[in-house]
Order: structure tokens, then C-alpha cells, then sequence
């Protein structure tokens, strides 16, 4: 592990450029990294503790931001940032390459978060929550288990394939050994068959993690603001906890939750219950459609921030749904006055 105060720095390589690492604690690393290569595989190949998880550019685990520098995307590769990101600096990693020397900031100290675990979980219950939501409770069996954050997800082995499925955490390491997952329903979904057909108490479950750089920061006393389209629900439930489970005063929380319709939207009587239980919780209710009934607003959960007046520029905001809601969020924000590192989100692909 890296100290607070550490600094190492490898030779000067033909044809290669230093990339300074600089984690949330303050501990520094600076490798020379060969032109032409992925800065996550030469981190990792020296040792550094950086989070990441598919290295094919889609899950933003190794999401960094470029402070000084220039380093662009790798021939032949793609990354799933928006062009707003990667204009503010932010990076994946795994498909960046240093284009002369440069620096990076991560979100995370330098103990590189929980190491990835394999771990078997058994099938507590199978609850239709809305027509398309299904929430999975899994319990982890005798000697597996696993740590986690708020807001980072899991891969399931989906039983009876060779496939995989990433899930975010609904429920906080607290409630441990229950993991609770919050699953949309597709048509055709290996997943979705699974759940709707065969799954049943005490079927057995693979699953691995935590992954993700998508987590709650600890510590901040400021306000927070969290935007959630459909099953982007689920981390947010998991924070909002972790933070009602903390010592000492409690931030305000505006959480905006949105759902194609009013018969779609699920959880309530839960956030209800949050709210009871932290008077500093506001909560939004938006649909794409109506009708709907007060206080369900019609429109997107994007569009509900701010209308109630102006937000503190200082504030810390959580975005996580479809990639197009996260853009818009992280767009609407940046346009209320927040700092684009004050905004940390997660965008759910289908599969």
C-alpha cells in the first residue's frame, strides 16, 4: 500500500512518458509507461491499486480525471464517456493512452477499495416489485464472502449459463450477509428467464465483486443530490442508508426517482419510510407519461432539480439510469453551477 507521502518513479524510457497517479489520500506514483499502451495495464502491471473491471471501456470502474496533460483514447478502441466528460478530463483507463507526460487524479485513496472476491450466495427471495422490477435478495452461504461501498455492483453468474450479469448493490454492507439487487426485466433476458422461471428459495448463486468506482464518498457534510432513472434506484437505496446509518449530523438529501409511468414506479412506501426516518431526505417522483397523480410530477427526474430553487454550488451529486439520463444530469447540473468533479454517476446498458 502506498503512504500519504509516497512518490516512486521509474527510469526514463525510449519512447515513453511519465503518468503520475494521484490518489484521494494524496499518495502519488509516477510510472514511464511505453507510448502506444494502456495506462490501466501498465498500472496494474506495477502494482498500483486502481480500480477497474472489464477493460474494454464500458463500466467506468477506471474512471480517472487527466489534470495535466494530454492522453487520448487507443487506436482501435472505444470508450463509453460522453464528449462532456472527456472535455472536463475525465478518462477510462483502460482504453487511454499517454500522449507525453500527464497526470491523473482518482476518486479513491490509495488502498484501491475491496478486493474482487468470488463468492457463493443462496436465494432468500424473488419479489416482483413493478411489472418490469424484480428485487432478488441473496444471502451469502457459510465462509463466502465479500466487501463493498455504497454504490458499487456485483457480477451474478446467471445459474445454468456461462453468462454474466452486473448488478448494483441495493442494501449497505451493514446487512451483510444479505445482498439486495434490484433487476429490470427484458424481454428475452437470460437473466429475466432465470428470475421469472426457475429462480426460487435456496437455488444457489455465483457471484464476484465489489467492482466499480461508483461509491459514496465518506465524510461529506454537504448537500446531496441524487438522480435515479428505473433500476438506478438501487444504489442510491444503498447510500441514502449508509448515510442514515452514520454518526453525526446528516446532510440534506434531494433524491429525484423517475420511471416510464406512475404504475412503474416502486419503492415508495420504502422511500416513505426514509424520509420518516431522515427529516433531511427530500424525495422526487417523476414519469415520462401520465396521467399521474400528485405528488407525481410528468416529466423526466433530470428536469426536477432545481425547480424548487437554486442549489448549493458546493453540493455532491449521484447520477445512475440509462446513458442518456446520466448525460442530461450531468449536462443540468453543470449548468445549476456544481463542479464537474462534485458529479459521480454510473450508466446502466442492457445487456
Amino acid at each position: 500500500m502506498l503512504t500519504a507521502t509516497e512518490s516512486d518513479q521509474t527510469a526514463v524510457d525510449l519512447g515513453a512518458s511519465h503518468v503520475t497517479f494521484t490518489f484521494s489520500d494524496g499518495a502519488e506514483h509516477t510510472l514511464s509507461i511505453p507510448t502506444g499502451s494502456s495506462i490501466l495495464a501498465a498500472g496494474l502491471e506495477a502494482g498500483l491499486p486502481l480500480l477497474h473491471q472489464c477493460r474494454s471501456g464500458t463500466c467506468s470502474s477506471c474512471l480517472a480525471t487527466l489534470v495535466e496533460g494530454e492522453a487520448g483514447t487507443l487506436p482501435g478502441s472505444n470508450s463509453s464517456l460522453f464528449a462532456s466528460e472527456m472535455a472536463a478530463g475525465k478518462r477510462l483507463l483502460c482504453v487511454t493512452q499517454a500522449r507525453g507526460d500527464c497526470r491523473f487524479t482518482l476518486g479513491y485513496d490509495s488502498t484501491g477499495g475491496q478486493q474482487v472476491s468470488a463468492a457463493q450466495t443462496f436465494v432468500n427471495a424473488v419479489e416482483r416489485v413493478a411489472a418490469d422490477v424484480i428485487r432478488l435478495e441473496l444471502e451469502l452461504a457459510e465462509g463466502s464472502w465479500i466487501d463493498f461501498r455504497p454504490g458499487q455492483f456485483i457480477q451474478i453468474k446467471v445459474p445454468g449459463t456461462d453468462q454474466t450479469r452486473s448488478y448494483s448493490i441495493a442494501s449497505t454492507p451493514a446487512q451483510l450477509p444479505k445482498i439486495e439487487l434490484l433487476v429490470r426485466l427484458l424481454p428475452g433476458g437470460v437473466m429475466s428467464e432465470w428470475l421469472l422461471n426457475r429462480a426460487a428459495p435456496d437455488a444457489v448463486v455465483e457471484i464476484a465483486g465489489p467492482h466499480g468506482a461508483f461509491f459514496l464518498r465518506e465524510g461529506e457534510k454537504v448537500p446531496h443530490i441524487m438522480i435515479a432513472g428505473g433500476t438506478g434506484l438501487a444504489p442510491m437505496m444503498a447510500m441514502i442508508d449508509q448515510i442514515r446509518a452514520r454518526p453525526g449530523r446528516k446532510p440534506p438529501i434531494l433524491l429525484s426517482f423517475g420511471c416510464t409511468s406512475e404504475e412503474g414506479l416502486f419503492h415508495r412506501d420504502a422511500l416513505e419510510l426514509r424520509q420518516h426516518w431522515l427529516p433531511g431526505l427530500s424525495v422526487q417522483l417523476s414519469v415520462d407519461r401520465g396521467p399521474a397523480s400528485d405528488p407525481v410530477r410528468v416529466g423526466n427526474p433530470v428536469e426536477a432539480v432545481g425547480q424548487g430553487g437554486a442549489i448549493d454550488p458546493a453540493s455532491v451529486a449521484y447520477l445512475c439510469g440509462p446513458p442518456g439520463m446520466v448525460e442530461a444530469a450531468r449536462s443540468h447540473l453543470e449548468a445549476l453551477g456544481l463542479a464537474p468533479d462534485n458529479i459521480h454517476s454510473e450508466r446502466f446498458v442492457a445487456s
